[in-house]
């Protein structure tokens, strides 16, 4: 348990001297030009659009024609959900015509230590308990064998030749029923190393954190005595969601002519996974070398080492390259998922409608195995309730469990919209509790510029200070956002047995890690004028490298097509902590710009002499450094050609630098939802879905926007989606797309993103993130939205017209 001493009561108030000092430092420098942008802020076309829609794009697996001798693997899975593989032959698959190497856990090249797949910086916070290949089972999909053949076929063909038998053992699905009592177990406490804190394995507890601020049993307390306090309770559940990646989980693995390790793979964190790779084969990190080719998205299940291991394992054994790539089927059970929730909100709130306690109960369904699960666990509660961090009691206690069915890991969001559905379905519930407006409800209570956030830190030991919210659009979001969904002006329709109402829910999310992460850049100039920029930043889809073009490019008076940003290489790039957190903008493109400030700094040297002016009366801008004094110019192709060419001092102007920082400023959002139920069959339509956020200074508004419509996508198919499920022996139901029934083109209501200006001090130009925030709050907005529309609550997810139906029935 932890508890904040900090005198701070939350409330809005002037930043301390040093932080606005800083504050009025960094936008000074963030803005040479003395008042608008050239680049940054500015709809530039995605650098990789065109090679995209023209197929022209290479991902990993096409990569696959440039590697002689390369084989092509399939795995072999358990069938059972619980158990111990006895005996397994592979003869059968081994004496095929084709068939390089089949390789079990009995295998040499199979390295035999735990690891966990969670990409995460060191030392993770998830538990070392898995293993490359199994013979303890604990979920069907776990990997057991694996083939390497001349072609995908014989791979799997030779795979279906594997016999195994196994010793079952009995299995559980639901956390309730892995913590009961005499419920069978998963795993057993000394063969786990990096336990986590609040573990039971006992129990199947993969971990347990809990915090608190004030004295929340105090509050629950004084309310019962008190007939103008009321106290609210609600419990909300939500289910396995996929990622639904268009690539699948690709990777060549290989032993290159130095005797090195490398991979070619589709992940969101090449320097995690080159680490765990080390660990894991007992090689030092300059041996293994990771590239990342563009990105068939990630969302956050490619930020698990998940198949690397194994097509490594099989390329030492065949001793030739190896290309794995995952099955559809696959995608949907034996990667990474959304881990399902189950949690109890209680409050106690004033006649006034002030919140005076919180309390959190959160119940996570890790599966099998424990990545993310501490972490993504705790964000359920840490990532909503910042939005009321002025309540002066607040508790949240979070555990992991272990269950028989496949492995949750991170997704976008990261528990966030697991939370945001109990939270701000709670607070629509409290509000009608009190008989207030739901928007002045909140407004009450929000969070605002200025305050002191000290809701997030409540999982930390210590004296957490809680972060200072320096900006904040989120009455603008929530006024935007009522005035587009028509709040005040929804007509009803004619029929009586139809209702239309508008929800809404508030969202927040962060911007990286604080205080754990680290972003780097390297950038050069070429001759003509033009540069390269490396990062370590991975662009898994929505335009990371265009965002990071144009922060170089408005610091270096060029033009974002003159920037050539590398792919992530961990032999070429420099360090980066991935693509997670919503940290690539906000910390990489620090990392940027301060490199480009760098470079600048060189560059007006040798303008300097070629203007004979000094280098502090220069700005660089439209392709060219110019004398603010003289008006005179050259261009940064003469520049360029000067410093490699020229007579005199010659040397190439380069700029590095590195970022990291203990600041995550959360960007913020409003969600809005338009329905009509029909009251007679629980059917509803929905006529509109409005996000507007605050990401402070959009880098590019159009990329930030597509990323608002593609997060609420995600959301809307988490609300009312078919999801994932699994029969009595927990084998999976759902193997396609087909089954999965993610909202298709024609099933999708509207889709309207509006962004909100404001200016993060801290950020690059202004920016914080955007990438996660939208997928938080359609499920808690459509669900108010019913409830206003005809009384019934949906509290589990998704949001089906029976649930509702069945709700009207027993009004």
């Amino acid at each position: 348990m932890s508890r904040t001493d900090d005198p701070d009561d939350g409330r809005a108030g002037e930043l301390p001297p040093d932080e606005a000092e800083r504050d009025a430092g960094a936008d000074a420098a963030d803005d040479p030009a003395g008042g608008e942008y050239a680049t940054v802020a500015s709809r530039e076309e995605k650098v990789d659009a065109r090679s995209i829609v023209t197929g022209d794009a290479r991902y990993t697996a096409d990569y696959a024609g440039t590697v002689p001798d390369l084989a092509e693997a399939a795995v072999l899975r358990s069938a059972v959900a619980h158990g111990v593989v006895t005996e397994i032959d592979t003869s059968r698959a081994a004496e095929m015509d084709g068939v390089y190497a089949v390789i079990t856990p009995d295998s040499p090249s199979v390295p035999d230590r735990p690891y966990t797949s969670a990409g995460q910086s060191y030392p993770e916070p998830s538990p070392w308990d898995l293993h490359v290949l199994r013979r303890r089972v604990r979920y069907v999909g776990d990997p057991i064998a694996a083939v390497a053949a001349e072609d995908t076929a014989t791979a799997r063909a030779a795979v279906r030749r594997i016999d195994v038998t196994y010793e079952e053992f009995d299995a559980v699905f639901s956390p309730e029923a892995a913590m009961a009592d005499g419920a069978p177990r998963l795993h057993d406490a000394d063969e786990v190393e990096n336990v986590q804190p609040g573990a039971d394995y006992e129990r199947n507890v993969e971990a347990r954190v809990a915090g608190e601020i004030g004295d929340v049993d105090a509050a629950f307390e004084a309310a019962a005595a008190r007939p103008d306090r009321t106290v609210v309770e609600t419990e909300w559940e939500t289910p396995h969601q996929s990622h639904c990646v268009p690539e699948p989980h690709t990777t060549i693995a290989r032993r290159d002519e130095d005797d090195r390790y490398h991979l070619v793979t589709s992940t969101q964190v090449p320097w995690h996974v080159r680490r765990q790779l080390a660990h894991l084969f007992d090689v030092p990190v300059r041996d293994v070398r990771v590239t990342k080719p563009r990105i068939g998205a990630g969302f956050g299940g490619k930020q698990s080492m998940v198949i690397e291991p194994i097509a490594l394992a099989l390329a030492l054994a065949a001793d030739r390259p190896v290309k794995l790539e995952a099955t559809r089927t696959e995608e949907f059970h034996a990667m990474r998922l959304r881990r399902p929730s189950r949690v109890t909100v209680r409050s106690v709130v004033t006649d006034e409608g002030d919140l005076e306690a919180l309390d959190v109960s959160v119940v996570t369904n890790s599966g099998a195995y424990g990545p993310h699960g501490m972490t993504a666990s705790g964000a359920v509660g840490k990532k909503p309730l910042p939005l009321y961090t002025h309540t002066p009691n607040v508790r949240l206690e979070a555990t992991a469990v272990h269950t028989n069915l496949p492995v949750a890991g991170a997704m976008r969001g990261y528990g966030a919209p697991q939370g945001h559905f109990a939270i701000e379905g709670h607070m629509d519930e409290v509000a009608r509790e009190l008989g207030l407006d739901p928007i002045e409800f909140r407004s009450r209570n929000l969070i605002g510029e200025g305050d002191l956030d000290v809701a997030s830190k409540i999982l930390d030991p210590g004296e957490g200070h809680g972060r200072r919210i320096r900006s904040c659009g989120l009455d603008e979001c929530i006024d935007r956002g009522k005035d587009a969904i028509g709040w005040n002006d929804v007509d009803q329709p004619e029929e009586d047995h139809l209702h239309r109402a508008c929800g809404v829910a508030l969202a927040m999310q962060g911007s990286g890690i604080p205080g754990d992460e680290l972003g780097a850049a390297h950038i050069r100039m070429n001759e003509d004028g033009s540069f390269v920029l490396q990062t370590g930043a991975v662009d898994i889809g929505p335009g990371a490298d265009t965002a990071m073009a144009q922060i170089a490019a408005e610091v270096l008076g060029a033009r974002p097509a003159d920037i050539v940003v590398q792919p992530s290489d961990t032999d070429v790039s420099p360090f980066d902590y991935g693509a997670y957190a919503s940290s690539t903008t906000y910390v990489t493109g620090q990392a940027v710009k301060k490199a480009a400030e760098d470079a600048r700094e060189q560059l007006f040297g040798v303008a300097a002499r070629l203007l004979d002016e000094p280098a502090d009366a220069l700005t660089a801008r439209g392709g060219a450094v110019r004398s603010e004094r003289t008006g005179e110019s050259v261009s940064l192709e003469a520049i360029g050609y000067e410093s490699i060419y020229g007579d005199d001092v010659r040397a190439q102007v380069m700029g590095q630098a590195s970022h990291s920082t203990d600041e995550s400023p959360p960007p913020f959002g409003a969600q809005f939802v338009d329905v009509t139920v029909d009251e007679r069959t629980g059917e509803f339509e929905i006529h509109d879905l409005v996000f507007a956020v605050d990401c402070g200074v959009a880098i590019n508004p159009d990329l930030a926007a597509g990323q608002v419509t593609g997060a609420m996508h995600m959301s809307y198919e988490l609300a009312v989606g078919g999801g994932l499920s699994f029969d009595d022996e927990g084998a999976p139901e759902v193997c396609g797309f087909r089954d999965y029934g993610m909202p298709r083109t024609d099933d999708q209501p509207p889709l309207t993103p509006i962004l909100v200006e404001t200016h993060e001090p801290t950020g690059p130009f202004g920016a914080k993130s955007v990438a996660e925030v939208p997928t938080n709050a359609v499920p808690p907005a459509l669900s108010n939205a019913i409830r206003r529309a005809v009384g019934v609550r949906v509290s589990d997810l998704p949001i089906t017209p029976e649930k509702v139906n069945a709700a009207l029935d027993t009004q």
